[in-house]
C-alpha cells in the first residue's frame, strides 16, 4: 500500500510506464505472498535505475484523441487488461501522436469469453473516461469534434459500428450497447488500425526488458535531449542578449 500510494500519482502524471507493474500489485494487496514483494523489490528497482521522466507537449487543435487495446487472460483469476493512451491532436482520419494527457492500465472486473469482448470492455472503459474530459476542454473554450477511438480488433470495430450481428453478447450487452448510443449522439468515432500503430498495446501486459527500454523512448524524452534543448535555449538567449547590447552601444 505504501508503493502504490507513493507513486501511483506520479506515474498516472508523469511516467505512465509504472502502470501495469503498480496496478498487478495493488490487485495483491489484500492477500500478498512472497511473491508479491518480489514483485514490489522490482518495481523499486525499476524506478531507482530509470532517469527523470519527462513528457514533450507537441502545439495541436486540442483535439482529444484515444488508442484502446486488450490483453485477454493476461491477470490471474482469468481476468483481462485494459489499456488506453489518451493525447490532444487534431482530427484526421488517424490523428497524430502527441503527449499522453492520460494512459489507462486497469484490469477489467469482469471475466471475458473472447478476445473481442475484451476490446470491447477496453473500449468501454477508455470511452467512459474521456467523457469528463471532453467536457472539461469544451468548457476551457475548445469544442471537440467526435473524439476518435482507435482499435486493433476488426470483430469488436464491426460490433460496434453496425458491421456485425452478434447473437451472444448478453454479458456485456450494456458496456456494448452504450457505446452504440454515444456513436449516435456524435461523442465518438471508431476506427480501426493495426496492432503495431496502437499504442495503447503497451500499457495491457508486463513486457521484456528490452521492450521497455525501446517502448519508453516513444512516450517520454530522454533526459539527454532536454538538457541539450536547455543549452541550446540559453546559447540562443546569450547571443541574443550580447547582439542588443551591440546595437544599444552603436546607438
Amino acid at each position: 500500500m505504501q508503493v502504490t500510494g507513493t507513486f501511483l500519482f506520479y506515474a498516472r502524471a508523469i511516467d505512465s510506464t509504472m502502470l501495469p507493474a503498480l496496478s498487478a500489485i495493488a490487485s495483491e494487496q489484500n492477500a500478498p505472498t512472497e511473491n508479491t514483494m518480489k514483485k514490489v523489490r522490482q518495481f523499486l528497482d525499476y524506478v531507482s535505475s530509470q532517469e527523470e521522466a519527462v513528457i514533450t507537449y507537441s502545439a495541436s487543435n486540442v483535439v482529444l484523441a484515444i488508442h484502446s487495446d486488450a490483453s485477454y487472460l493476461s491477470e490471474r483469476d482469468a481476468r483481462s487488461r485494459s489499456g488506453g493512451h489518451h493525447y490532444l491532436s487534431s482530427d484526421p482520419p488517424s490523428p497524430p501522436n502527441n503527449g499522453a494527457v492520460l494512459n489507462i492500465s486497469q484490469i477489467i472486473k469482469n471475466v471475458m469469453s473472447s478476445t473481442a469482448k475484451a476490446e470491447l470492455g477496453a473500449l468501454f472503459i477508455n470511452a467512459k473516461t474521456a467523457v469528463p474530459t471532453r467536457v472539461t476542454l469544451c468548457e476551457l473554450g475548445h469544442p471537440q469534434p467526435r473524439t476518435p477511438i482507435q482499435t486493433d480488433n476488426s470483430t469488436a470495430f464491426g460490433l460496434i459500428n453496425n458491421k456485425i450481428i452478434s447473437k451472444a453478447t448478453k454479458s456485456i450487452d450494456m458496456n456494448f450497447h452504450w457505446l452504440r448510443c454515444r456513436d449516435s449522439q456524435g461523442q465518438f468515432r471508431y476506427y480501426w488500425r493495426p496492432g503495431t500503430e496502437n499504442m495503447g498495446d503497451y500499457w495491457t501486459k508486463h513486457h521484456s526488458a528490452a521492450h521497455h527500454r525501446a517502448f519508453r523512448l516513444r512516450i517520454l524524452t530522454s533526459k539527454l535531449y532536454l538538457d541539450a534543448m536547455r543549452t541550446a535555449a540559453k546559447m540562443k538567449m546569450a547571443t541574443t542578449t550580447m547582439a542588443t547590447a551591440t546595437m544599444a552601444r552603436v546607438c
